[in-house]
């Protein structure tokens, strides 16, 4: 068994499994924190690098390209104090650091662990059901299907079309930017039908706009990871004509009940007397009726 434990983290080898668990320290970023522990198989790995500094060090893990629904959501766009795969090192355990890494390495080597991308997730993502509220609203996922509530402060247009409900078997992927203090984020849940879609994320009832505190926002990359876990893998993406085909046979749909079509009609007229106000352009009208006339089959 090689080990280290940091403040920021504790990595433990024991020749098959990276276990990676996060420091309970206050400097350690929420959303490790959240994320939990991570058993990284040594078959998703791609390499191990222990980089000194003058004052600490930094152990880095990196992945195989298509291992990890994590980095497959978040495409690299973590901050870096909240990569699960980098561990900082007090400079009187750099020793032991280098040997935790001499040990993935050759472990590595013994096993002759390819590094192209891999055809399949190696790693399963968070546990459902996952919940988070961002400063657009609260976004859940069951594993089955997606629901965003909007936030009293989101634009009247996504209020306007009532909470969004969307099937994964509807979804073709989930674009993620995080807040980053300085420009806001957004995470949105492209379908088929709206693939094509320019509205901006503040006013996309698709889309979340991460805009208020960094930390908080950052969690909504746990949701986006345990969608994209369950979404067809990259490796088996095809598109044909401009549409994606891996997606899986829909079920048949259920008849709404009669109420759900009494708000359904009530929030049509909303979006018209929104739209004759001029707070919805025409595009944004189009978008958002097209919406709710969806929920009508």
């Amino acid at each position: 068994m090689a080990e280290i434990i940091q403040r920021d983290g504790t990595w433990a080898f024991d020749g098959t499994t990276v276990r990676i668990t996060p420091g309970l320290h206050r400097s350690v970023p929420l959303f490790r924190q959240t994320y939990g522990e991570i058993a990284v198989p040594l078959e998703a790995v791609a390499g191990v690098v222990y980089e000194p500094e003058r004052k600490r060090g930094r152990l880095r893990l990196r992945l195989r390209e298509g291992a990890d629904p994590l980095l497959q959501a978040t495409g690299g766009r973590l901050p870096d104090a909240a990569d699960p795969y980098r561990l900082i090192v007090d400079i009187d355990r750099s020793g032991v650091a280098e040997y935790v890494a001499e040990e993935i390495r050759h472990a590595l080597l013994l096993d002759q662990i390819p590094k192209e991308p891999t055809k399949a997730y190696l790693l399963p993502g968070p546990p459902v059901p996952v919940s988070v509220r961002s400063s657009d609203g609260t976004v859940s996922f069951d594993g089955a299907q997606v629901r965003i509530d909007w936030a009293d402060t989101s634009e009247r247009v996504k209020r306007a079309t009532g909470p969004r409900i969307v099937a994964v078997g509807d979804l073709v992927q989930v674009e993620w930017l995080p807040n980053s203090g300085y420009e806001d984020g957004f995470m949105r849940f492209v379908t088929r039908e709206t693939v094509f879609s320019k509205l901006p994320p503040e006013k996309d009832p698709y889309a979340l706009d991460l805009w208020g505190s960094t930390r908080r926002d950052l969690l909504t990359a746990l949701l986006a990871t345990a969608v994209t876990a369950r979404l067809p893998h990259p490796s088996v993406r095809e598109r044909e004509n401009g549409e994606f085909t891996d997606r899986p046979p829909r079920a048949a749909a259920v008849p709404p009940p009669a109420d759900h079509h009494d708000v359904l009609l009530r929030r049509l007229r909303e979006l018209g007397e929104l739209h004759r106000e001029g707070v919805l352009t025409d595009e944004e009208f189009t978008m958002t009726k097209a919406a709710v006339l969806r929920g009508f089959r």
